[in-house]
This record gives C-alpha cells, sequence and structure tokens, in this order.
C-alpha cells in the first residue's frame, strides 16, 4: 500500500532504490514490488482530485456566502466556475478512489486479512458517512440556486464542505493507525494472528491522526488557494479591469499566505512526532545513517549519479544547520542523539525516494511562503493586479502545490517500509500470496496507461472550463468598455 511511482519498470537502478526483491520470475518486477507501485500509482493521481475537493471546499462556502449575503455578480460567477471545477474533481475521484478499494483484495488479501476489522469499518464510514453526504448536496449546489430557498443553498455548500473533510477523515483514521496502531490485540485465528479491535477510540484517535489530519487538510487548502491564485492571475493578467478575478486573486493570495506559515510551524512540530514515533522513518528523511546527532540539511545536491538511488553524507554537497535536526527532533536538545539507519534491526525504508521527497517537500513549502509575503506585501501596499512578475510566478507556481502534496505523501508512505502495519507486519507479509509477478505487472501496466487517461480527460475538461470562463471574462469586459464610453446623439 505505499504510494511508490514506477514509471521506468525495469529500471534496475529504480528496483534497487525501492528496496531489495526477487525480480527473477519475469525478469521484472515481484508481485510484491509491483503491488507496492500499482497502489502507489493510484494513489498519486487520486490524491490530486481529493486534495481539490477537501482544499476547494472551505472556498465554495466562502464564495456561497458572499453572493447569498451580496448578491454581486462577482461572487455568482466565482461560485459557479469552482463549484463546477470541485464537481468534476469529485467525478474523477470517484473513478480513480474505488478501484483502490478492489486493490485491498486483489494485491493485498493478507493485509485485509490481518487487519479487516480495524480498516473496514472507518472505510465504510467513508463510503455511507461522507461520500453520500457529499455528492447529495452538491447535486443541489450545482443545480438548486433558483430552485431552493437562500438558506437551503448556504447549507448545502457546508455539508458538502463537511462531507469532504469527513471523507478525509475516515480514510486517514486508516492511514494513522497502520503508521501508529493502537486500540487492538493480536488474536490467533487457526494459524493467522489477525488484529482484533479492543478499544475503537483509541484506535480512531491513535497518536498520528491529529497530526497527519492537520497536515493533510492544510495542505489541501494551500495547494488549492495556489491552484485559484494562478488561474486569477491569468485571468487579471489578460485584463487588469477583471473585477471578478481581481476578487479571487485576493482572497487566494490572503489564504496562501495564512496557511502556508502555519504548514512550516506545523511540519516543524510534525517532524518531532515522527522521529518520536518512527525513528527509522526520520533517519531516512535526512539521510542519517550513523547515530548520534543530526544536521539539517537546508540544501542537497547530488555530485555524483549513485548519489540520486544512494544519498550520504560523503556524495552530496550540503548547505547544512549543524545539530538542528536532533533540535527539531527532541523539541529543543541540538545534542539529542538520532539513531542511524545502520543500528536498526529491519532493513531501511528506500532512502533515496523518501530523502528526495522530503527536500521537494521542504522546499516547495518555503517557496509558497515566499509567495504568499510577496503577494501580502503588494496587497497591504496596493497594486497587487498591477505587478506583472508576481502574476507570471503564480501561474508557474499553481501546479506545484499538487508536487508538494504528492512528495509529502511519499515521505509517509515510503518512509515507513518494510512495514505496512508498523511493527506488526510487513509489507511482504501483506501481499496476496496466490499473486504472481506475471499478473501484478500486468496489472500495474493497465494502471498506469488507464489512470493516464484519466488525468488527461480531467486536464482537458478543466481546459475547457478555463477557455469558456476566458471567453465570458472577455465578453464582460467589452461589456464594460462600451458602458464607458460616452452616448452618442443626433446633435454629435
Amino acid at each position: 500500500m505505499q504510494p511508490t511511482v514506477s514509471l521506468v519498470v525495469g529500471a534496475e537502478s529504480v528496483v534497487q532504490a525501492l528496496g531489495t526483491v526477487d525480480t527473477t520470475t519475469i525478469g521484472l518486477l515481484s508481485a510484491e514490488l509491483a503491488s507496492r507501485a500499482q497502489f502507489g500509482w493510484a494513489i498519486t493521481i487520486h490524491i490530486i482530485f481529493a486534495t481539490i475537493s477537501v482544499g476547494l471546499a472551505p472556498f465554495l462556502v466562502y464564495f456561497v456566502y458572499k453572493e447569498l449575503r451580496t448578491g454581486e455578480e462577482r461572487y455568482a460567477r466565482l461560485r459557479k466556475f469552482w463549484t463546477k471545477l470541485f464537481a468534476l474533481g469529485f467525478i474523477m475521484g470517484t473513478v480513480t478512489g474505488i478501484p483502490m478499494s478492489f486493490l485491498f483484495g486483489m494485491n493485498f488479501a493478507s493485509f485485509s486479512e490481518v487487519a479487516g476489522e480495524l480498516i473496514g469499518g472507518p472505510l465504510s464510514f467513508e463510503a455511507q458517512m461522507a461520500f453520500f453526504l457529499e455528492a447529495v448536496f452538491l447535486g443541489v449546489l450545482l443545480f438548486g440556486r433558483e430552485r431552493v430557498s437562500k438558506l437551503v443553498y448556504f447549507f448545502s455548500a457546508v455539508m458538502v464542505a463537511v462531507g469532504a473533510w469527513l471523507s478525509a477523515f475516515w480514510i486517514l483514521v486508516v492511514n494513522s493507525w497502520m503508521q501508529t496502531p493502537r486500540g487492538y490485540e493480536m488474536v490467533a485465528d487457526g494459524e493467522l494472528a489477525i488484529a482484533q479491535l479492543t478499544d475503537p477510540m483509541a484506535a480512531f484517535f491513535n497518536p498520528r491522526m491529529s497530526w497527519m489530519y492537520l497536515h493533510t487538510t492544510l495542505s489541501a487548502v494551500l495547494t488549492v488557494s495556489l491552484l485559484i491564485a494562478g488561474i486569477a492571475a491569468y485571468f487579471v493578467w489578460k485584463h487588469r479591469d477583471s473585477e471578478v478575478w481581481a476578487t479571487a486573486l485576493k482572497v487566494a493570495v490572503v489564504v496562501l499566505l495564512i496557511t502556508s506559515m502555519m504548514q512550516v510551524v506545523h511540519g516543524d512540530l510534525y517532524a518531532g512526532h515522527v522521529e518520536e514515533t518512527q525513528p527509522q522513518k526520520f533517519a531516512a528523511m535526512e539521510a542519517h545513517y550513523e547515530t548520534g546527532a543530526a544536521d539539517l540539511h537546508i540544501i542537497a545536491v547530488p555530485t555524483e549519479l549513485e548519489s540520486f538511488t544512494d544519498p550520504r553524507a560523503d556524495n552530496l554537497y550540503t548547505i547544512s544547520i549543524p545539530y538542528l535536526a536532533s533540535f527539531l527532533a527532541s523539541g529543543g536538545d541540538p545534542s539529542a542523539e538520532i539513531t542511524g539507519l545502520n543500528d536498526f534491526e529491519y532493513e531501511s525504508p528506500p532512502v533515496a525516494w523518501v530523502f528526495w521527497s522530503f527536500r521537494i517537500m521542504v522546499g516547495l513549502g518555503f517557496l509558497f511562503v515566499l509567495l504568499g509575503l510577496w503577494g501580502g506585501y503588494r496587497l497591504w501596499r496596493g497594486g497587487l493586479t498591477d505587478d506583472t512578475r508576481y502574476l507570471q510566478s503564480l501561474m508557474l507556481a499553481s501546479p506545484l502545490g499538487f508536487v508538494a502534496v504528492i512528495t509529502g505523501w511519499y515521505v509517509a508512505e515510503i518512509g515507513r517500509q518494510p512495514w505496512i502495519i508498523q511493527g506488526e507486519l510487513t509489507t511482504a507479509e501483506g501481499v496476496s500470496p496466490a499473486l504472481s509477478a506475471t499478473e501484478a505487472t500486468a496489472t500495474l501496466l493497465v494502471f498506469i496507461i488507464g489512470y493516464l487517461l484519466l488525468l488527461g480527460v480531467f486536464l482537458y475538461a478543466f481546459g475547457r472550463l478555463i477557455r469558456k470562463e476566458a471567453r465570458r471574462d472577455e465578453t464582460a469586459v467589452d461589456r464594460q468598455d462600451r458602458s464607458d464610453q460616452p452616448e452618442v446623439t443626433a446633435d454629435d
């Protein structure tokens, strides 16, 4: 169940970087590695649409509220545009999410058998409680503006947001339990030991849950604020007098400033929790092999090809802050001892994936802070819509939030290798015993092609939505220009 992308299937360096696996069966991938890559690829695409749903929900509530309260056309247009994108993301999220449920049974049957009692309930709650709530009220939000009262319409927007965030909650209950399992005991079931639920509250609100939920929802809102800012910047760049998109730009910049700074603070605290509960993952995040005080690598540049697949202190050019990793992990002690990867009993996670993904995620996080501060300054001083360089920067940065979300997910999931349930069940033990390497690799290729097609469909539909809005914006600007011209009379 690891989100590991494998677009270069069969490349020996990638196979080695992902761990020691038996690839002799067909010369490509083992059943374990192909299953991990298949689930990982599905999540890589699916998380884009999940992020849109969770991150866009509060914006929809705001735009609906402002439209109903002020009656202004600019908020109506923003509500219509972003509701359509939300609906598109919801549909694509459903299509890409349903197959992942089947992967539990097809690729990870042993894991499902061991943990079924713990994961079955939350996944069922997600479908019955969150998905249907979101689906029902989304219909009202799309088609009910002129058919229901203002109060009912606003309530529908709130319920859509609640459904999206509730869906994230139940999914993260499952994932966080796999990271820090609590509220269960292992009992014998014939020859198999299965996890039996003993304390639902301890299992659902395990030590990782609150950290992961806040980090994920903040990331989603930050990512969507970047997306809105980028699209708004594009329309404002084309038509500086576009009141509709100037409004969207201001709202997005404010949210970007707040969420980016919150995420930096929370991410710092989160790292300490990871070191406490998953020290092997923390060591992989910094490629820390020898036990002792650890530096924090602010910048790491490979000095040789091997550095990409095996990052170590002696093959990287780094700009580091001495002892800062120890300081952050311990909550203030720069001399705190951090256990190195060489001293763990079990095999290390794929260090290259974790190390570089962490660098990308953190680097982008600080870039978002800079963009937020830049925009906040321009908003405070005036002239936000006149700063061409800032508008262009937002357009270029608009998809980078999704990159940060995906790489952050890689750190969380790949970093807990070799465990599928931390400390209880390894990924190798969780794979379906009857699954062959040929079957797993073949379905992996099908998933890669299928999900790429789905992503292409989404991008095409989203592009059409933007082009349609651009034509509408040009029409509105032309109409405004004509209204500003002096009336021509017969005397003239």
